[in-house]
């Protein structure tokens, strides 16, 4: 039975695979205009001269031909590059809520190992997110949950602002690259028209053509930046979520163990143990 399986599923396979492969084959010479019949018996047709040579820019003659607001779309490219690297390295799940220390901390906690001081400094050693939320909760030790959830709270709301730091940056990018590249092919294309109008060649599209086309390329590098600007904007601020969703559970854990309702159960507990 397992072998008849392992049959039927490979020869599924084969056969989608044929399948794929005749549907390339009907798609490329469906895609491939058909050729007049030559009257007289040739079987080969001869190509173009307009075919056998792709154009080809550099990098340099690209942004020479887009205009001058290149000049703003480049700097805006390069700023999200910065920012990008900033905010991949500040964002980190290890520099925002370390894992030894979170270990370390809520184990020491639930031993009754440290007191209010000590674990007050070690929040301040640390340094980190999380810790700034902890040393929060510290400071309102033995006060009742309702004290020590707002310290958190309020800490929270500090932190979240320090992780969302030049995100709007990037949102900025997004918005401003289009519009960049928009208005460099309005005046490109003004340009375009006049130039060709003073010459009189209104008969000669490939004039039109080429200056549309010059146009166009500042479109085409607003939108090359803008793309990325807007992903980044939309994976900084889902990691942000995720980061500040962890820092509240935490900091839950944290009120059970340090509120006064928190401590009276623990000693009950230990009492009835």
């Amino acid at each position: 039975m397992q072998w008849t399986r392992k049959n039927a599923k490979r020869a599924t396979w084969t056969v989608a695979i044929m399948g794929l492969l005749v549907a390339g084959g009907a798609c490329s010479a469906y895609a491939q205009p058909a050729m007049p019949p030559d009257m007289s018996g040739a079987s080969a047709a001869v190509p173009l001269e307009g075919d056998a040579v792709i154009p080809t820019k550099s990098m340099l003659g690209v942004l020479r031909d887009g205009g001058l607001l290149m000049i703003p779309i480049g700097i805006c490219s390069f700023i999200l590059l910065v920012f990008v690297f900033e905010r991949a390295t500040s964002l980190r799940r290890g520099r925002v809520i370390p894992r030894p220390f979170v270990r370390r901390f809520m184990e020491q906690l639930r031993e009754g190992q440290l007191t209010r001081d000590e674990a007050l400094q070690l929040c301040e050693e640390n340094k980190s997110p999380v810790a700034e939320v902890f040393g929060a909760a510290v400071r309102k030790w033995g006060r009742p949950s309702v004290e020590v959830e707002q310290a958190i709270i309020d800490a929270g709301e500090r932190v979240t602002n320090g992780l969302r730091r030049y995100l709007r940056l990037f949102n900025g990018v997004s918005t401003i690259s289009p519009l960049l590249g928009l208005l460099g092919t309005v005046l490109g294309m003004i340009r375009a028209f006049n130039a060709i109008v003073n010459a009189g060649a209104m008969g000669r599209p490939e004039l039109l053509a080429g200056g549309i086309s010059q146009a166009l390329l500042t479109t085409a590098a607003g939108l090359s930046v803008a793309i990325p600007a807007l992903i980044a904007y939309l994976y900084f601020i889902s990691r942000v979520d995720r980061l500040i969703i962890s820092i509240d559970s935490l900091g839950q854990q944290v009120v059970d163990l340090i509120s006064a309702e928190g401590q009276a159960n623990r000693g009950n507990g230990r009492r009835a143990a």
